[in-house]
């Protein structure tokens, strides 16, 4: 079964990829394993309730593990697989694909959609700086076109920040010939680059997603100016007013001072991308939250990342369509 599938009271006994684990004391002081284990549609919490000491050096995240126990949803404690047996996972056991979650694009047409974009940008100084972060072979491509874009709340994958910095990046451009004043250039490219601090910020072992030293000392916003301000001191005659509107896009697209922003959008340009920053980390949100839902659910419980429940209206199945075909 699809972890979308599970439903109350049911066995299950399959592969599923770790994605995270903690351990857990009782109020005894006894030791229990929390993980969360998932596929490529959803994850579920699980609970190991004996014996983690034999277990422990399996349950890291991004290994594949053999798991039998039941799926239960209850209103309480919300939906829980409690663990009977697990074990390392046999290759042919499962097909990684069908357990690793990503974008909905492929890399090779996202990359395209990028290099086409980049290819608008007139401005000669600003060409300079991309190239140096998305020219084929260079090690900030490298790391850019794996990186996630967060631990948890949207994107938290391979691809993922490439995805979300794309996407932003597209609807900027886009609506910058909306509005009068904009300058498109700055914006499209303050877009591309506004998050590169979690280049250094996380850190992407196998399909395991952490928080890296750098990240958890001086956090992605500082990591992410210093990085294109090193970058910028490479360009020869770099405009400082150029150098200005850029790195305030990046110090300021969280929005405000409560969300970890140093500064509060002052520029046209940053308050366009911290409006579609924040609409493109929303809908991610929405997509994740999808797929933790149990099969028929319409609606979630309360989620932090969109600060409410979310509402999932009924979708036709590949069966339905067949039918009304």
């Amino acid at each position: 079964m699809k972890v979308r599938e599970f439903a109350d009271g049911c066995d299950v006994e399959q592969a599923l990829l770790v994605r995270d684990v903690e351990v857990r004391r009782r109020r005894d002081g006894s030791e229990y394993l929390k993980l969360t284990l998932g596929d490529r549609t959803g994850s579920v919490p699980a609970v190991l309730p004996e014996a983690i000491e034999h277990v422990h050096e399996l349950c890291r995240a991004g290994e594949v593990l053999h798991v039998s126990g039941r799926y239960s949803a209850e209103s309480r404690f919300g939906p829980q697989l409690t663990v009977r047996e697990i074990r390392a996972a046999a290759p042919d056991e499962y097909a990684r694909e069908d357990l690793i979650d990503g974008p909905s694009r492929s890399f090779d047409q996202m990359e395209g959609d990028l290099r086409e974009l980049i290819a608008t940008v007139q401005n000669p100084h600003l060409r300079h700086l991309l190239a140096f972060v998305f020219g084929e072979g260079t090690p900030t491509w490298a790391s850019y076109r794996d990186a996630p874009a967060a631990k948890h709340y949207h994107q938290a994958y391979r691809h993922g920040l490439l995805e979300h910095c794309l996407m932003v990046a597209q609807a900027v451009g886009a609506i910058s010939a909306t509005f009068p004043g904009l300058d498109r250039d700055i914006a499209v490219t303050g877009a591309l680059l506004h998050d590169i601090g979690k280049l250094e910020a996380y850190e992407l072992r196998g399909e395991a997603i952490s928080m890296s030293d750098h990240g958890r000392l001086f956090g992605e916003i500082p990591l992410g100016y210093y990085h294109v301000r090193r970058l910028i001191e490479r360009i020869d005659g770099f405009p400082e007013h150029l150098a200005d509107a850029l790195l305030h896009i990046i110090l300021s697209h969280h929005g405000s001072l409560e969300h970890g922003s140093p500064v509060v959008p002052c520029t046209r340009e940053a308050t366009l991308v911290h409006a579609i920053d924040n609409l493109g980390s929303k809908l991610g949100s929405f997509d994740r939250v999808e797929k933790g839902l149990p099969a028929g659910e319409q609606w979630s419980p309360y989620d932090k990342g969109l600060g409410s429940g979310a509402y999932f209206a009924t979708r036709p199945t590949e069966q339905d369509r067949r039918k009304a075909a």
